[in-house]
């Protein structure tokens, strides 16, 4: 069982996925507790210093699919 999911599925021109991606990367760039808005609303998440990388490219049925998925665990590390 899930703790949370969001999804959010919508039609972007380049320019606003940039900004989407380049708000992103400053919550990456920043870590600890990083605020995304995302559409209507705001999601906080904290944002440790190593993560674990996806990238997923798939080229099929006329058009190309392109996955970028990052992974940490919930619980900051002990240390």
């Amino acid at each position: 069982m899930k703790d949370l999911e969001f999804e959010q599925k919508r039609s972007l021109t380049r320019l606003e996925a940039a900004d989407q991606l380049e708000q992103l990367a400053a919550a990456l760039r920043h870590g600890g507790n990083a605020e995304l808005e995302l559409g209507p609303g705001k999601l906080t998440l904290r944002i440790p210093d190593e993560l674990r990388s996806e990238i997923e490219v798939e080229v099929g049925d006329g058009q190309v699919e392109l996955e970028v998925e990052l992974k940490w665990p919930t619980a900051p590390a002990e240390g």
